[in-house]
C-alpha cells in the first residue's frame, strides 16, 4: 500500500459517544468517518489490522475515579492495536514494519513511537501479540509468577479460565508442576479448558452446583486463585482457601456493570493468612521483556496454546465488547479490521 493509495482513503473511528448507566450499550459508542491523518516529523501511520477488546476498556467508559484516566466523551476508545507502518518520519520505524500499539477503535492511527513495538509475524501470527503474547498473557504471568508464586504440587485456580487471561494461567500452573482448575461458564468451555488447554479439572458455574463442584475439584485446598470475575464464584473460592495461600486479583468482571457483591467468607483471609493483592500490569513494565521472551517460545513451539473469537468489522466491535463482557467469547475477542 503506498501512500498515496493510504491518503485517498477514509479513516473509520468509533468514538464514546455517552457513559453507560449498568449494562454497556450500542448506543453509547458512535462511528465516524474523518480523513486519513497527516504525520509530522518523528511520528508514523499505522495501518491497523486488529483491534483488542478488553474487561478493562468498561472502566475507562465510566467517569470516576480508578487507576487510570477514562476515556472522554468524544473521543476514540481506548484499545490495543496491531498493525503495519503505511507511513513513517520515524528513525525507528519503516515502512512495512509490523507493530502493536495502543491506537484505540480506528482504522488508522498515528504514533510518536511511545508505546509502539515492532513485532515479528514469521513464526507468531499477529493477532497473538494482542493475546497471548501481549498484555493479557504478560498479566496472566506476572500475576502468576511475581504474586502467587506457585511451587509444585500446590493448587492453582483461575476464574474465566477459558478467556485470554485465565487459559494463560492455567497452562503456566501446569509447566510448573502444580494442579490446574479453571472456572468457566458452560460445558463447551469447560470441555475447551480440560481437553484443549490441559486443565486438570475446570468447573461450570452454570450448572448450578458451585460450592460441591468447588469442593470436588479441589480435594487439597486452593494454595493459588487467579481472580478475574469476582461476586458469588469469588466468595465460594475464598471458603476453599489454605493456610498462606495467595491471591492475584487481576479483575472483577461480574460487578462492572451492576453493584458489588456482597462478600461473606472474606473473613478466610484473616483467617488463613492469605495474601491478596491487586495488580496492574502496565505498571511493571520491567518484567515485560521476560514474560515476552517465555510467552512466546510458548506459542512458537505449541506448547502454549490459544484461541480466538473475531468479529469482522469495526462497525462490530461494540456488540463484541458487549459479547465479552456477557461472556460470549471463547479466547481472546479482537476486531479484524482488514
Amino acid at each position: 500500500m503506498t501512500e498515496e493509495t493510504v491518503m485517498s482513503e477514509t479513516n473509520k473511528q468509533i468514538l464514546l459517544a455517552s457513559r453507560p448507566a449498568g449494562w454497556v450499550e450500542p448506543s453509547n459508542f458512535k462511528l465516524v468517518e474523518t480523513p486519513v491523518p497527516q504525520i509530522a516529523d518523528g511520528q508514523v501511520l499505522v495501518r491497523n489490522h486488529f483491534l483488542s477488546l478488553d474487561p478493562y476498556m468498561r472502566g475507562r467508559m465510566n467517569d470516576t475515579k480508578s487507576y487510570a484516566a477514562p476515556v472522554k466523551l468524544g473521543d476514540v476508545m481506548i484499545g490495543g492495536t496491531a498493525g503495519e507502518v503505511v507511513a513513517s518520519k520515524h528513525p525507528k520505524f519503516a515502512v512495512g514494519d509490523k507493530v502493536v500499539g495502543m491506537l484505540g477503535w480506528q482504522l488508522y492511527g498515528v504514533s510518536d513511537g511511545t508505546m509502539l513495538m515492532k513485532v515479528d509475524d514469521r513464526h507468531i501470527p499477529l493477532s497473538a501479540y494482542l493475546g497471548t503474547v501481549g498484555m493479557p498473557g504478560v498479566t496472566a504471568w506476572y500475576g502468576l509468577m511475581d504474586i502467587c508464586a506457585p511451587k509444585a504440587g500446590e493448587t492453582v485456580v483461575v476464574t474465566a479460565a477459558s478467556g485470554a487471561v485465565g487459559s494463560v494461567v492455567g497452562q503456566l500452573a501446569k509447566m510448573k508442576g502444580c494442579r490446574a482448575v479453571g472456572i468457566a461458564g458452560g460445558a463447551e468451555k469447560c470441555r475447551y479448558v480440560v481437553d484443549e488447554l490441559g486443565f486438570d479439572a475446570c468447573v461450570d458455574y452454570k450448572a448450578g452446583n458451585l460450592w460441591k463442584d468447588i469442593k470436588e475439584a479441589t480435594p487439597n485446598g486452593i494454595d493459588c486463585l487467579f481472580e478475574n470475575v469476582g461476586g458469588e464464584i469469588f466468595d465460594t473460592l475464598l471458603g476453599r482457601m489454605n493456610a498462606f495461600s495467595r491471591i492475584a486479583v487481576c479483575g472483577l468482571i461480574s460487578q462492572y456493570n451492576s453493584e458489588p457483591y456482597p462478600m461473606k467468607n472474606i473473613g478466610s483471609v484473616l483467617i488463613n493468612r492469605i495474601k491478596m493483592q491487586g495488580f496492574i500490569v502496565s505498571e511493571h513494565m520491567e518484567r515485560w521483556p521476560t514474560a515476552l521472551q517465555e510467552l512466546g517460545q510458548g506459542v512458537a513451539t505449541g506448547r502454549i496454546k490459544y484461541r480466538e473469537t473475531v468479529a469482522q468489522g469495526l462497525e462490530n466491535a461494540p456488540q463484541a465488547f458487549i459479547g465479552l463482557l456477557k461472556g460470549a467469547n471463547l479466547g481472546k475477542q479482537l476486531v479484524k479490521l482488514i
